[in-house]
């Protein structure tokens, strides 16, 4: 079984890393698989989440599949190198999603801040208000421009160069990137107080 599955509730097939080697080979034991849709014993179901209802967040459960040996992708136990050499792409695409979304957490705050009033005067009239957009900006801007150094290393390097040079980056930025968003909207949330929990908009 498998939970969290982005699309997986729109998706025909499944490409699927399986134990094809005993456990004590690790990694060297993974093998990829193309797995159907409508292979007898593949189940799939939606999951209800809080957020990125788009996404189609999906579980999975296999049981008793039979795939045949031309659906397998690349070599036998050679899986876990494809997975690892596709890793830095999928953290990249993370990294411009989030700092995306933080920098809309700090737009749309500063827009609320101007219009809303408290106490007879405009919300980033007051002190705190004005310190939490400052401290967003300044962690939204410093992880955009590293985000802008490792897409020109990226975009300059050959892909094996990247791949082998740019994991421990394109990792560490993931998390600055996915740290500085989950600061964002909670900062946000304080400055929209109760409107921030409703999903009609201003």
């Amino acid at each position: 079984e498998k939970k969290w599955i982005t699309n997986g509730i729109f998706a025909d097939f499944f490409t699927v890393a399986v134990r094809t080697g005993s456990a004590k080979d690790g990694m060297k034991g993974l093998s990829l698989l193309l797995v159907e849709k409508t292979m007898p014993g593949v189940k799939t179901r939606k999951m209800k989440c809080s957020g990125v209802w788009s996404s189609g967040t999906t579980y999975i459960t296999f049981e008793d599949v039979k795939v045949p040996v031309g659906n397998l992708i690349g070599k036998e136990n050679q899986g876990f190198k494809m997975i690892m050499n596709n890793f830095n792409h999928e953290r990249f695409a993370i990294c411009c999603m989030t700092n995306r979304f933080s920098r809309v957490c700090l737009e749309e705050s500063l827009k609320f801040a101007n219009k809303r009033k408290t106490f007879g005067k405009a919300l980033v009239q007051h002190d705190v208000i004005r310190w939490k957009l400052a401290e967003m900006a300044r962690h939204v801007e410093a992880t955009h421009a590293w985000l802008e150094n490792v897409t020109y290393q990226l975009q300059t390097m050959h892909h094996m160069e990247a791949t082998m040079k740019l994991g421990g980056s394109t990792a560490l930025l993931k998390v600055q990137c996915t740290k500085v968003f989950e600061y964002c909207a909670r900062e946000a949330a304080q400055i929209f107080g109760g409107l921030s929990y409703t999903r009609g908009g201003q």
